[in-house]
């Protein structure tokens, strides 16, 4: 024997319940299936009622709406001629129905009794058409009415079961007719004088679990538009997949914490049997579901499932009265029962000090008010403090049985959180440890939840959502690095990065679902968005994505203000803008510090280099115990190409023109060539060294004329160049006379820095530095005599790029 049982979903069309026979059909096995009303239909059901007991002649409008859905789906299921029974059947329901609601109108009162009378017409109605059209499909039915068959008590619209009666009756039936498919209504029963009752939430799984129970059924499949129980909320989390197979008792917990394809009470009559539950998919019948036993016998994941409440209130009773004293438990527990309120979650110090509880939020002022009466006394004498509520709350569980036989997992579970700024409120652990829960802001599940599922289910891919401000030059060519490298870094390092949010200095464009990395130029130019540096924040903010990263391509003096604000809400900074490491001292502090406070990485390897790796080598020495007493260093490619290809036949005007064009110079040539820039460069290395020093204290020897040096603008910086042709050829004539070349060194030692313009002779390790090229000599307590040197490409927007790319690799992995 098999129960088959099909939800709302299931049969809420004329082609949805073609799949239904189609199924049906396909079954061997004699099969009981079990039917819900159609789609829909149950709330407009109590829609009806509640208009009619208002007086709301609207009652009438939805009847009419009832009446079309039921003749849509007949007209769709039989020809011409077959229709008249089932339309027949389902107009005099209605008729009854409709006298009900003129009562209910009339006297303006809605009784329990009326009520399930009311919402009942829905199973009955689908249930006779779903049997005519077996029927009508050449299939032998037999059609039974639920009423005769389960007895209950007169709690009308949630009635108890009588199942010694109940049982007898099925088994009665059962033993004595040989029809191989039977359909009955789900969620309707009656009392000991033969009026209808109903069997509440859930009403149709659980007349399928006592049909089930009481025929000893091989197994109860549970028909529905998912396929199955899954890992997480498929809706919140994209990665979600369905479980092949669970207990029942972690089935329980995941139901009782969201998951809605089963409500635990309801199947509480083939646990008792130990009979097999499986959740399938009417839409997709073929896929396998979720099969739920008293043992699992897969090798599968330690968690099986990760659910959420949400809307839940969180109430604390505390105070010092509260230590040592007995039945404050019984009284605040007591007080809710009396409301008839119901707690999701318990936790307590274990100083007595206080108690915590959830609770649906609708609840919360009820419980407040019973709870601040039952301890009115203790509150007047200050023993106690009137109970406190916070809401905009969640519950969120990891659930699996494996749990309790592995260390860790809590630990697991709250750093995963912790990393990603999700605060936990409260924290509760049965000792079966089938389920760990804790409270935290709504606002979070989304977060939380694709972080856990990342962690737990996902093979240890790590998602990264990129947001990225400055998409010109530098910024553009990393947007077309991550497209060209997106497959190989998910293939090759499990990182799947996503571009959620871009900026240039008008316009923004933000996409939840990753940017489309094909078409990113043209959507921010007609994106509506105007561009802000405080609105991108928010923005950043709102959307409360795991493992975010703010990424700065600019060169803004302002927008370096704003990192402080992302690291605080653990969101990752990596910064090509120089300013932030660069301005006062305790800014650099602080915003190392908030990196190590809110876990957040906080990286600027293209600073110093564009895309060589010497920020990341100089912290490796550093952390292993070196310490660094000389640095030489020729840190600006802009620069190093000026001077390279400053010779008789190219003029210094002429080459920084080339310069510019070629991208190696900022927009305001001035930052490179007034040696400010190379001054921010060694004030880095020197703070990352461990040093505490300021910008002013690094001596700048220029090599600009005065001219230069006090031009206002840009315009009139490059003309001075032009006019100071004579003081820029004197410089390299002074060098080639001396078979030097002209390099811009930064130089550390003593304690002191400064940057400047030398000759630097044949055998220097600096002389044959071409083109854009950068050099670092460290010398260290190890690197005494020989310096460790780091060499290459200093400038240039694809290798400047290719650093901050780098820097993207690094936080994903910390």
């Amino acid at each position: 024997m098999i129960v088959s049982k099909f939800g709302g979903t299931s049969v809420g069309s004329s082609t949805n319940i073609s799949k239904v026979i189609d199924i049906i059909a396909a079954k061997t096995d004699r099969t009981i299936v079990i039917v819900s009303a159609f789609g829909g239909i149950t709330n407009l059901l109590i829609k009806a009622s509640d208009a009619a007991v208002k007086g709301d002649k609207g009652y009438l409008s939805i009847l009419d709406d009832i009446q079309e859905k039921h003749i849509n789906i007949i007209e769709g299921l039989f020809d011409k001629a077959s229709q008249v029974t089932c339309k027949v059947f389902i107009l005099k329901h209605l008729n009854i129905l409709k006298d009900t609601l003129n009562g209910v109108c009339l006297l303006n009162d809605l009784s329990d009794k009326s009520s399930a009378k009311i919402v009942s017409v829905g199973e009955i109605m689908s249930s006779f058409v779903l049997s005519e059209a077996m029927k009508h499909k050449g299939l032998k039915v037999e059609l039974i009415d639920s009423r005769a068959f389960i007895e209950t008590d007169s709690n009308y619209s949630n009635a108890n079961i009588k199942y010694q009666e109940t049982y007898s009756n099925i088994q009665k039936y059962f033993s004595s007719n040989d029809f191989n498919i039977v359909v009955a209504p789900g969620f309707i029963a009656s009392n000991e004088e033969g009026e209808i009752t109903t069997l509440g939430r859930g009403g149709s799984d659980f007349t399928a679990a006592i049909f089930a129970s009481a025929t000893n059924a091989e197994i109860l499949e549970i028909w529905t538009d998912v396929s199955g129980m899954y890992t997480a909320n498929p809706s919140l989390v994209d990665q979600a997949k369905p479980i092949d197979q669970i207990t029942y008792q972690e089935a329980m917990e995941l139901s009782h914490f969201g998951a809605k394809v089963i409500y635990p009470p309801t199947i509480q009559p083939v646990l008792d049997k130990k009979i097999p539950i499986n959740i399938k998919n009417t839409l997709k019948p073929n896929e396998k579901g979720t099969l739920i036993i008293d043992k699992t016998v897969t090798k599968d994941s330690t968690v099986k499932g990760i659910s959420h409440i949400e809307n839940i209130a969180l109430l604390t009773l505390e105070g010092n009265g509260m230590i040592g004293v007995p039945g404050i438990s019984k009284r605040l527990f007591g007080s809710l029962f009396q409301e008839n309120i119901n707690v999701k979650f318990i936790t307590q110090a274990s100083s007595e000090h206080s108690i915590c509880i959830a609770i649906d939020i609708a609840d919360a002022e009820k419980a407040k008010k019973a709870v601040d009466k039952q301890f009115e006394l203790e509150i007047i004498q200050h023993k106690v403090d009137p109970m406190i509520v916070e809401t905009e709350l969640a519950i969120i569980a990891l659930v699996g049985d494996k749990m309790k036989s592995h260390q860790g997992i809590s630990g697991k579970m709250f750093s995963c959180l912790g990393n990603n700024n999700v605060n936990i409120r409260a924290i509760a652990q049965g000792s079966t440890e089938k389920n760990i829960s804790a409270v935290i802001a709504k606002k979070d599940v989304k977060k939380a939840l694709n972080t856990l599922h990342a962690d737990f289910f996902e093979n240890q891919i790590r998602q990264i959502n990129l947001f990225i401000t400055g998409v010109g030059n530098v910024g553009g060519i990393l947007l077309d690095q991550i497209k060209k490298q997106q497959k190989y870094i998910l293939e090759h390092l499990h990182i799947n990065m996503r571009v959620i949010g871009i900026s240039n200095s008008r316009k923004m464009l933000f996409d939840e679902n990753g940017i489309d990395l094909n078409s990113w130029s043209a959507q921010i130019e007609n994106s509506k968005v105007e561009a802000g540096f405080e609105f991108f924040f928010k923005n950043v903010k709102e959307l409360n994505l795991r493992n975010s990263v703010f990424i700065d391509n600019t060169a803004n003096d302002i927008l370096p203000s704003y990192y402080e604000n992302y690291l605080k809400q653990s969101i990752a900074v990596i910064a090509c803008n120089k300013i932030a490491c660069s301005s006062d001292y305790k800014v650099y502090k602080n915003l190392k510090y908030l990196s190590r406070q809110y876990n957040a990485p906080f990286l600027f390897e293209t600073n110093v280099g564009a895309g060589l790796p010497i920020i990341d080598t100089l912290q490796n020495l550093i952390n292993s115990g070196d310490e660094i007493t000389q640095i030489q260093a020729v840190l600006s490619g802009s620069l190093n190409f000026i001077f390279n290809n400053f010779n008789e036949e190219h003029s210094f005007y002429e080459v920084v023109q080339q310069a510019g064009i070629e991208g190696y110079t900022e927009p305001d040539p001035r930052i490179d060539l007034s040696g400010i820039d190379v001054m921010r460069k060694i004030l880095i290395l020197l703070r990352e060294s461990g040093m505490e020093m300021e910008l002013e204290e690094i001596k700048n020897r220029s090599f600009l004329p005065k001219s230069s040096s006090e031009s206002k603008t840009v315009d009139d910086f490059i003309i001075s160049l032009k006019e100071e042709k004579d003081h820029f050829e004197t410089l390299r004539l002074n060098a080639d006379k001396e078979n030097c070349r002209l390099k811009y060194v930064a130089e550390y030692k003593d304690g002191k820095a400064e940057v400047g313009l030398q000759h630097i002779p044949k055998h220097h390790p600096f002389y044959n530095l071409d083109g854009k090229d950068n050099i670092v000599l460290f010398y260290t307590n190890r690197y005494k005599d020989q310096p460790l040197i780091i060499k290459g490409a200093g400038a240039g927007a694809e290798v400047t790029a290719s650093g901050i790319f780098g820097d993207i690799i690094r936080t994903a992995n910390k």
